[in-house]
Formats: C-alpha cells, sequence, structure tokens
C-alpha cells in the first residue's frame, strides 16, 4: 500500500515472458529516476525479472491469469527506498519449503536459485500468500545518494 508522499507506478501484465521486455524497460526507467547508480539498477532490475519471471512460470502457470506489478519511491521528490510489489494469482506456495540452492545436491540444478538471488539483490525481502489467492513478494532496496552501490549485498 503507497504512502504519504510516495511516487507509485502500476503495471498488469498478462502472464507471458515476452512481457519481460517491458518489465524491463519500465523497471530501468524507475530505478535510474530514483537515484540507483548503474551497477545497482542493474541488480535492481534482476531481481524483479526473476521474480517477474517466477510469477508467470511457477505462479500463474496460464496465460489468462494477470502479475501486478507496483513501484513505489519514497519520499517521491528525493527517494530513499524504492519497493517493487509483485502479485500473482496462481496456487502458492510455502516458501519455507523450497530447498537450499547452495546444498550440495542443488549446486548443478539449472533453477531455484531465483528467491535466494533476490535476497541478495534487495535490501528487504517479504513473500506470503494473499487472501485473494496467490503470492505477493515485496523487495525494498535503500538508495543512499553519493555512495557506490554494492552489487550484491
Amino acid at each position: 500500500m503507497p504512502t504519504a508522499g510516495a511516487r507509485t507506478i502500476r503495471l498488469e501484465i498478462p502472464s507471458a515472458v515476452d512481457m519481460l521486455d517491458l518489465v524491463k524497460l519500465v523497471t530501468d526507467h524507475v530505478g535510474q529516476t530514483s537515484g540507483l547508480d548503474e551497477e545497482a539498477v542493474h541488480w535492481f532490475g534482476m531481481a524483479v525479472r526473476e521474480c517477474v519471471t517466477n510469477a508467470i512460470v511457477h505462479g500463474n502457470c496460464d496465460a489468462s491469469r494477470a502479475v501486478s506489478i507496483e513501484f513505489t519511491t519514497t519520499p517521491a521528490a528525493d527517494p530513499s527506498e524504492l519497493a517493487v510489489c509483485i502479485r500473482d494469482q496462481g496456487q502458492g506456495f510455502d516458501p519455507s519449503q523450497l530447498p537450499d540452492p547452495l546444498a550440495p545436491e542443488n549446486i548443478l540444478r539449472t533453477s531455484g536459485r531465483g528467491i535466494f538471488l533476490m535476497r541478495q539483490f534487495m535490501d528487504e525481502v517479504s513473500i506470503r500468500r494473499t487472501s485473494e489467492g496467490g503470492m505477493e513478494v515485496r523487495m525494498t532496496k535503500r538508495i543512499r545518494p553519493g555512495q557506490p552501490e554494492a552489487n550484491v549485498r
């Protein structure tokens, strides 16, 4: 939920992987205009695209369902925080049941690292099942004016 003094941009896209190009354009623009440096924009974008991909492929599993993406900068005039909330309309899952991507038996798997990576690239990540059904992922990136951003926390 946006707060007073915040700037919010909302997208609702169909569950189609080809929509990721649009998500990248908007994510990069929001990151740049919010004050993230080039490297931080890259890692912020990686986290958002990974989350949206998960919502499309693993969450909705159905092209008729939508993915909602909401970017909020707080405060609007001189942001110190950039948040993104991504919601799908799928069945949901229990994040505590995800296998550890760093466990030896999972190191060579070709998938299963998305949430781990989101947590590395962002300052805060929360995952919950919504009351309407589906999952909601909230991620926050703090903006540190004048400080170079680290690519990974």
